[in-house]
């Protein structure tokens, strides 16, 4: 599944590009995960003024309201001047005086929403629970660690939830809980507030380094360039299990958390 370095990285690879351009057309292809909004001619005109990003959600900001794009489970967004006919899996093309936007999505869990704006529906609705943004400022360590406190369930998963934090995906979690050196099970709410701080910095410090290497590309992922992410190549624990810790040398182990795959190490991670 696309996380927020695959977002992020896909944003910076044609946010250029199609700032200031006008619609020419858009065309939907088999139903996604929710409706359009509005009539797709009536986005014709329109002038393309930034594309912003909150969460997993891309937001093409217009002249007149919003397009919100959210990748789903497989989702992939191209950007060329003269793209090829849609194929059976291109479920959305924006065309624009600078080139076609478009939405590659197999398993048609992705959306493509237009709204008045980010504060009324619908994307209000889609925006109002997201976490805070852990690459920006207003990921404050008081404020995670008093977010964790409130929560019983374990570490990993309350990272996955994304209402305290967004974005941080199932590669970025173990990731991050490895370099905090915290167990992925231990209770959020047990989490001292120096361990938070640890778990904090090593958040940032684990997004960060994924974006500035494209993201990870464990399938299929490219950015809207056609490039491939190589995160996944320096990952300490994910996809690890049984291969010695870097750190350590302890096998790395692998365990299931509400149906998602942990990686961690159980030396370097033992509380």
């Amino acid at each position: 599944m696309p996380e927020l370095p695959e977002v992020e990285v896909t944003r910076r690879s044609f946010a250029d590009r199609i700032q200031g351009a006008r619609i020419v057309a858009a065309r939907p292809g088999l139903p996604l995960r929710w409706p359009l909004g509005l009539p797709p001619e009536a986005l014709a005109g329109r002038i393309v003024q930034d594309v912003g990003r909150r969460g997993k959600y891309l937001l093409l900001h217009l002249d007149e309201g919003v397009l919100l794009v959210h990748l789903g489970m497989s989702g992939s967004l191209t950007f060329q001047p003269t793209p090829p006919a849609p194929g059976s899996h291109d479920h959305f093309d924006l065309a624009t005086s600078q080139g076609v936007l478009r939405l590659h999505d197999p398993r048609r869990f992705g959306a493509v929403v237009w709204s008045p704006g980010t504060e009324v529906e619908p994307a209000r609705k889609l925006l109002a629970r997201l976490g805070a943004e852990p690459l920006g400022d207003q990921f404050d360590p008081a404020a995670f660690h008093a977010g964790l406190k409130s929560r019983r369930a374990p570490i990993k998963q309350v990272l996955l939830a994304g209402d305290v934090v967004v974005g941080v995906g199932n590669i970025y979690a173990s990731e991050a809980l490895f370099m905090a050196g915290i167990r992925p099970t231990v209770r959020a709410s047990r989490l001292s507030r120096p361990r938070a701080d640890r778990l904090h910095a090593a958040i940032r410090a684990v997004l960060a380094r994924a974006v500035e290497r494209g993201g990870s590309t464990l399938r299929d992922f490219s950015n809207a360039a056609g490039e491939a992410g190589h995160f996944q190549l320096e990952a300490a624990v994910y996809g690890r299990a049984g291969q010695p810790c870097h750190g350590c040398g302890t096998p790395i182990r692998l365990l299931r958390q509400g149906q998602r795959s942990t990686y961690f190490c159980p030396l370097c991670q033992r509380a």
